[in-house]
C-alpha cells in the first residue's frame, strides 16, 4: 500500500448508515490511507449504500453507475460498496455490476481495512476481468458496533447509536432481512463512547437506533433507555441530549418523567406512527391503534409543556380506501405535530405487504403525499408566525454570505433535529461579536421566509 493512495467515502441513506461511515472511516485512516473528499480524486472510492426505499435504491445505483463511468475513464482505480442495499442483494448485485471491486455486508466491516489493503496493488487486477466482485459477508448479528470513529458531522453534534436491527417487523419494511434481530449494545460501552465524545468537544449527541424505545430487552429483560438516559445526563460537557425513533407503544411513563426531570434532554421526541386507521395499522403489523396515538399525543403534551413532536406517515399504502386517507389528514391536523416526514409506499420485495392484492396505484400514493406534506407546510407556517417576537437558544452551524444583504448566519434550536429539520436564519447586530460555529446563542425571531424563522441574535 502506498502512503499516497486516496480514499474517498460516499455515505448515503439514515444516521445509522453514517455511524457505520465513521467507523470505517476510523479503521481504514489507521492503515495510513489518506482521504479526499471528492470521489473523482480518489484511488479507492467506498460508496455505503441505503436500500431501505425504492427512492434510496435508486441514489445508490445512480452513484454506482457514475463511479463506473469515471473507473472506465481511468480517473478512480477501485470501487467498493457496502451498506443495506449490498447487504439486502449480495451475489445478485456483484453479478449486476462486475466493474465493482469488492461488495461488502455490514458484518464484515471490521475487516474494511483489510479489504482496502488487498485492493492498493494497483498492479494486479482485484479480480478477474468481467467477473462478479469479490464478496464478504457474514452472519448480520456479528455486525460490531464498538469500535473509534471519525466524526463526520460538525464537531458540536455527533449520533450515538444505541443498538441495530429491528424485532417489529412492520410488514412494509425490509430493515429486519437487511440488518437482522435487535441487539442492544452494553450501557458500559455507550456511557464510555459518550464520555470520549463529550471530552472532543461534541455538546449534542443524537441518540440512534431503528427502535431506541426497545434498547435493553435483549441485554436486560428490560425497557432500560430512562436508564440509560440518565447515566449520559450525568456527563460533563453535554448540553443536548436528543431521541429520534420511538416507538408509540414503548413511550412508557418511566421514558416520560425521565424526559420531563432531566434538563439536558431535549424536548423533542420523534415517534413514527404511519398511519391513525386501525385497519391500516393492523396490516402494518403496528402494535397501535388510532385511539392509543391521540392518548399518547394528549400525554405528551400535557406532562410536557412545549415539547417538539415529529413523526412521519405513509400514504397510499395496500388497500388505503379515499375515506382512510381522508381520516390520516384530519388526524394530521388534529394533532398539529410540529415536524412530520411523509412518505408515499414502497413495494419492497421480500415485504409480506409487497404480496398484498390491493395495491393502490403509484400515482395515487404520490397525490396523497403531496396533500399531507402541503397541509404540514401550512401547519409549520403558522407555528412560525406565532413565534415572532420570541426569543430561543440556537446552535451556530455556519454563514450564507449570499443571503439577503450582507450575509446570514444559520443554526439550529432544541425544536431542531440535525439535517432533517431546516435551519434558523439570523443577523448579527453591527458591533457585536461575531459568533463561531458550535456556539449557543440567543436568537430573537422577527419574520418568517419561505417557511424558515428569520431573526437577529440578541
Amino acid at each position: 500500500m502506498s502512503k499516497t493512495t486516496k480514499v474517498a467515502i460516499v455515505s448515503l441513506g439514515c444516521s445509522k448508515n453514517q455511524v457505520d461511515a465513521e467507523q470505517m472511516m476510523a479503521k481504514i485512516a489507521d492503515r495510513g490511507y489518506a482521504f479526499v473528499a471528492e470521489p473523482g480524486m480518489a484511488d479507492i472510492v467506498l460508496v455505503n449504500t441505503c436500500g431501505f426505499i425504492q427512492s434510496a435504491k435508486e441514489e445508490a445505483i445512480g452513484w454506482i453507475m457514475e463511479l463506473i463511468d469515471l473507473k472506465n475513464e481511468g480517473r478512480i482505480k477501485r470501487i467498493v460498496v457496502t451498506g443495506c442495499l449490498s447487504e439486502r442483494y449480495r451475489d445478485q448485485f456483484a453479478e449486476e455490476f462486475p466493474e465493482i471491486d469488492a461488495v461488502v455486508g455490514i458484518a464484515e466491516y471490521g475487516k474494511i481495512a483489510d479489504i482496502i489493503d488487498g485492493l492498493a496493488d494497483f498492479e494486479k487486477p482485484s479480480h478477474e476481468e468481467g467477473a462478479p466482485a469479490v464478496c464478504y459477508f457474514g452472519k448480520k448479528e456479528s455486525h460490531s458496533m464498538e469500535g473509534k470513529r471519525i466524526i463526520s458531522t460538525l464537531p458540536h453534534y455527533a449520533y450515538l447509536r444505541i443498538a441495530d436491527g429491528c424485532d417489529n417487523c412492520c410488514t412494509y419494511c425490509a430493515i429486519p432481512k437487511i440488518r437482522g434481530r435487535f441487539r442492544s449494545r452494553k450501557m458500559e460501552d455507550i456511557v464510555e463512547e459518550t464520555k470520549l465524545l463529550a471530552k472532543d468537544g461534541v455538546k449534542e449527541i443524537v441518540i440512534i437506533a431503528q427502535d431506541v424505545t426497545r434498547y435493553g430487552l435483549d441485554l436486560y429483560n428490560k425497557l432500560a433507555l430512562p436508564e440509560l438516559l440518565d447515566k449520559l445526563c450525568e456527563i460533563e460537557g453535554l448540553k443536548w441530549i436528543r431521541l429520534l425513533y420511538c416507538y408509540p407503544e414503548r413511550v412508557t411513563d418511566e421514558l416520560i418523567d425521565c424526559i420531563k426531570r432531566q434538563d439536558k434532554i431535549v424536548k423533542y421526541l420523534d415517534i413514527p406512527m404511519q398511519h391513525c386507521n386501525d385497519e391500516i395499522l393492523k396490516r402494518m403489523n403496528r402494535k397501535t391503534t388510532g385511539a392509543e396515538l391521540r392518548a399518547l399525543v394528549a400525554k405528551l403534551r400535557r406532562e410536557i409543556p412545549g415539547i417538539t413532536l415529529r413523526t412521519t406517515f405513509i400514504t397510499g399504502f395496500p388497500g388505503e380506501t379515499e375515506e382512510q386517507f381522508n381520516e390520516l389528514g384530519e388526524f394530521a391536523e388534529e394533532m398539529k405535530f410540529e415536524r412530520m416526514g411523509c412518505f408515499a409506499y414502497s413495494e419492497e420485495e421480500g415485504t409480506p405487504a409487497a404480496s398484498f392484492p390491493d395495491m393502490v396505484d403509484e400515482e395515487v400514493r404520490e397525490h396523497r403525499k403531496e396533500i399531507i406534506e402541503e397541509q404540514q407546510d401550512t401547519r409549520v407556517a403558522e407555528m412560525y408566525e406565532s413565534m415572532i417576537g420570541s426569543t430561543d437558544e440556537v446552535v451556530v452551524e455556519g454563514y450564507d454570505k449570499y443571503l439577503a444583504e450582507g450575509g446570514l448566519y444559520f443554526g439550529r434550536s432544541a425544536m431542531y433535529a440535525p439535517e432533517i429539520d431546516g435551519m434558523i436564519y439570523f443577523s448579527v447586530p453591527k458591533g457585536a461579536e461575531k459568533p463561531h460555529i458550535g456556539d449557543f446563542v440567543k436568537v430573537r425571531f422577527d419574520d418568517v421566509i419561505d417557511n424558515n424563522l428569520l431573526g437577529e441574535m440578541v
